[in-house]
């Protein structure tokens, strides 16, 4: 038997109405977070194939990503915006290698050594280098690019720097993470690969800034 109370009696309890809006919320905010990572993903993948010689426009990423221009505008109000969301997907990715590698050593000085290394890896690896360069020639026209994620990337030193004894850890890791992203920006752009003897450099400047 269905209970039909008048309109004029309050919900008791869990309102259902609330309840069913909740659950719609839900489902629309997992199918929209599909339609965001396959813009991501469509976008990203047009940039790697037109690498340094043209940059794709918004119909061609809705087209890539099998959707529609009102799909990309719900979630973007330019492509300027979608490039910016990529660049933070990607110093998210390299945060999250980063914390990784840096876990697997007990000493500060190994988890330093691993940070510099993961970066630098960056220019290293031919396939990673090639789609950062793409993206960072894309987000020329956002004013964004590497220097924006030396902050987020030295927060990963500001531990081992103290247990080294910087007097500042905060500064200092700031400061050498924009010198080591500078570098690997310098290999990027000149479509270079770091050496082992200038990764070993760049590793004992860090360490020698933290024990200052």
């Amino acid at each position: 038997m269905i209970l039909v109370m008048p309109s004029t009696v309050p919900a008791v309890g869990n309102d259902v109405a609330a309840r069913i809006a909740l659950q719609t919320l839900s489902r629309r905010g997992s199918a929209y977070a599909g339609e965001v990572r396959r813009l991501l993903d469509a976008a990203l993948d047009l940039m790697r194939r037109g690498g340094t010689t043209s940059r794709p426009r918004v119909a061609d990423i809705v087209a890539e990503a099998g959707l529609s221009n009102d799909a990309f505008y719900r979630h973007f109000p330019s492509k300027d915006a979608l490039v910016a969301a990529i660049l933070e997907d990607g110093t998210e990715r390299l945060l999250s290698y980063l914390a990784h590698q840096m876990a697997k050593e007990p000493a500060p000085e190994g988890k330093v050594r691993r940070w510099v290394q993961g970066v630098l890896a960056q220019a290293a690896d031919e396939d990673i280098a090639t789609t950062t360069l793409a993206v960072l020639w894309n987000a020329g026209s956002v004013g964004q690019g590497l220097p924006s994620a030396s902050r987020p990337l030295g927060a990963l030193l500001r531990d081992p720097f103290a247990a080294l004894g910087s007097a500042d850890p905060d500064a200092d890791a700031t400061f050498v993470a924009h010198a080591v992203v500078g570098v690997m920006s310098d290999h990027l752009w000149g479509r270079s690969c770091p050496s082992r003897a200038e990764i070993d450099h760049m590793t004992d400047l860090c360490l020698a800034v933290a024990r200052a």
